[in-house]
């Protein structure tokens, strides 16, 4: 896919479906298992209609404030497992995979008839030493994720390398709600493998 909205030249594409899956029934257990947590708005009011919210899974370290805790901070460096991830076996299960950094590591909710309106998350991206993987829990036929103004049909149990900091949107029209595992983590040796893994994949199923 040919990049037209990068300032710099990028070595991946803006999506790539990451070679591993995940096991959606029990991805779906643990999140289940969160019926009496509370879920906070998303802070960032502007980029939404409707009701966006969160779970941190880690945060910055020392946060204590359900905000301060899930918020993505750029400048932030040292992060801690919450209280609500290390209960959570399958999902400590799924980021131990992860052979790099994690950052911030969130569940992201958005509800029936909501929609994120379309926004870059700067510096999320391989080339500036960023990334954010999204792995969705549960979702719907008419979610209409949209990066560079096109479609992303993303499974349950499925996990992606989504370049964010290009303009992209989110519209639920379906009837449940849309819940992913969204990880943020430093762009180490094993990303890039990873990543380029996972083009030689999308290469050899396009041709």
């Amino acid at each position: 896919m040919t990049d037209t909205t990068s300032p710099t030249p990028t070595r991946f594409p803006d999506r790539l479906q990451l070679p591993v899956d995940f096991d959606a029934g029990l991805l779906q257990r643990d999140l289940q298992s969160l019926s009496d947590t509370e879920w906070i708005d998303h802070f960032v009011k502007q980029n939404y209609d409707g009701e966006w919210s969160v779970i941190a899974l880690r945060a910055p370290a020392g946060a204590r404030h359900p905000i301060m805790m899930i918020y993505s901070d750029p400048s932030a460096r040292d992060f801690e497992n919450t209280p609500v991830l290390e209960a959570r076996p399958y999902f400590r299960e799924v980021l131990a995979t992860f052979a790099c950094p994690l950052l911030a590591v969130r569940l992201m909710q958005l509800a029936p008839g909501s929609v994120i309106r379309e926004h870059r998350d700067h510096d999320l991206r391989f080339e500036d030493g960023a990334v954010r993987f999204h792995i969705p829990i549960t979702t719907n036929a008419e979610v209409d994720f949209r990066l560079n103004g096109q479609r992303i049909v993303m499974n349950p149990g499925s996990a992606w390398y989504l370049r964010l900091s290009d303009p992209h949107s989110v519209a639920n029209r379906g009837a449940c709600s849309r819940v992913h595992l969204v990880i943020d983590a430093v762009a180490n040796g094993w990303v890039e493998a990873m990543l380029a893994d996972a083009l030689s994949t999308s290469m050899a199923v396009a041709h």
